[in-house]
């Protein structure tokens, strides 16, 4: 069984992340063909990127490095959940995965985007990204819009429709996911 890591993108005081992350996971939690799990960025405390060597060397000497690094390692696939701040994902998140290379390797990734255009532009950045980690982003993406899935721009009160976007994009995680094993496991 496939695990998947449902990512909190934000650590702004008062987001809207972590609300959405428990819906998405309360949803996966209805499922029986992975084991899904909350990771939440600001648990990690990871200051902008400070280790002096490349990522992609994986010789970390930062706890706080090591600790993330086990973390994101121990997942076969990834949700993020990523707010929409100006046409990009968060600095936070950004920075959370520019710590690693080889641990992102190989693995697949949906997105929940979130904002007054339903992140789009957030997850179009995350894309850009996620291909050069080489890993998979699946075609499924959850749109939350501040307009529509949220009353006063903060009461998260999602669309009934948007449980089957959620669906969707879980199913196609999971299935890049179970593929990928065979390169994970070389």
């Amino acid at each position: 069984m496939q695990k998947i890591a449902i990512i909190i993108g934000s650590t702004r005081p008062g987001r809207n992340g972590e609300e959405i992350a428990r819906w998405v996971h309360k949803i996966a939690k209805q499922r029986a063909d992975a084991d899904f799990e909350i990771v939440d960025i600001a648990d990690y405390d990871l200051p902008l990127l400070d280790e002096p060597m490349s990522p992609a060397s994986g010789q970390y000497t930062k706890p706080h490095t090591k600790k993330w690094s086990r973390k994101i390692a121990s997942f076969d696939g990834y949700i993020f959940v990523t707010p929409e701040y100006n046409h990009a994902t968060s600095g936070a998140l950004k920075n959370a995965i520019d710590y690693l290379y080889n641990e992102w390797n190989n693995k697949a990734a949906g997105f929940v985007g979130y904002g007054a255009a339903g992140g789009i532009s957030a997850v179009e950045n995350l894309r850009l990204i996620m291909g050069e980690l080489q890993v998979a982003d699946v075609r499924a993406q959850v749109r939350l819009s501040l307009f529509t899935d949220f009353e006063n721009f903060s009461d998260f009160k999602p669309a009934s429709h948007q449980v089957s976007s959620v669906d969707t994009m879980m199913d196609q995680v999971i299935a890049w996911s179970d593929a990928l094993s065979i390169l994970r496991n070389k």
